[in-house]
């Protein structure tokens, strides 16, 4: 998917801009994005669902205008919080997955299918009714993602999704994202969850500061937050 941000700038209830003259093409399999809490990296990330549309500015995403086809643009990504019980829905697992099936034209065979393939494929095999807020932190993560997946969308966005998880969960969601067929844009402070990435964006101060593959990318973020730079 192509995804063309030309000339964005965005602000919050007359606020000052936490994007600022944003223009970037990207098409890789794999882009992460980073930089400081408030640089503007999470309103990026909501742009590319039409979670907020820009002031001023055009975003689309093979050519579908967000601000203009926002029903069409959430059909095709997939969007992940920082905080699973943020998206979780319904009392069961397995409710939770079939919700976005809902007004899909499928069956309850179908869903039903669809569901239980999801469970196995993220490691909620035999949960499918327990209690969604009871889950574990990884466990509602795996959940969340398996709920988007589960509708099978061209692009995954993930904001900060491993931030309220311990080293071993951060790792199990890591390790499902690197093996998604999906296109993803991953917003993230754990570093080293972009090695193997296309691609990395820097944000700084409401502007992105700098575009290039992760070692240097990571060098960047490093020398700003060192106050090096």
């Amino acid at each position: 998917m192509l995804i063309d941000v030309r000339d964005v700038t965005h602000g919050f209830d007359g606020g000052p801009p936490v994007l600022r003259d944003l223009t970037v093409r990207l098409d890789e399999q794999r882009i992460g994005v980073i930089g400081a809490n408030g640089s503007g990296k999470s309103t990026f990330a909501r742009m590319l669902n039409g979670l907020v549309v820009p002031e001023t500015g055009t975003v689309t995403l093979d050519g579908l205008d967000t601000a203009r086809a926002g029903k069409e643009v959430r059909k095709r990504v997939g969007f992940c919080f920082t905080d699973p019980d943020s998206q979780i829905v319904m009392p069961t697992v397995a409710e939770d997955i079939a919700f976005g099936l809902r007004r899909r034209g499928l069956t309850k065979g179908e869903i039903a299918d669809r569901v239980d393939a999801a469970l196995a494929a993220h490691g909620l095999a035999g949960r499918g009714e327990h209690p969604a807020h009871l889950l574990s932190g990884g466990q509602k993560q795996l959940l969340a993602l398996a709920a988007v997946l589960v509708t099978e969308p061209e692009l995954l966005v993930m904001d900060e999704p491993t931030t309220l998880l311990d080293v071993r969960n951060a790792r199990r969601v890591a390790d499902r994202v690197r093996a998604l067929p999906q296109q993803v844009v991953l917003v993230t402070h754990h570093l080293d969850l972009l090695e193997d990435f296309d691609r990395v964006l820097v944000f700084d101060e409401s502007r992105l500061v700098h575009d290039g593959p992760p070692a240097d990318a990571i060098a960047a973020y490093l020398d700003l937050m060192a106050g090096t730079a």
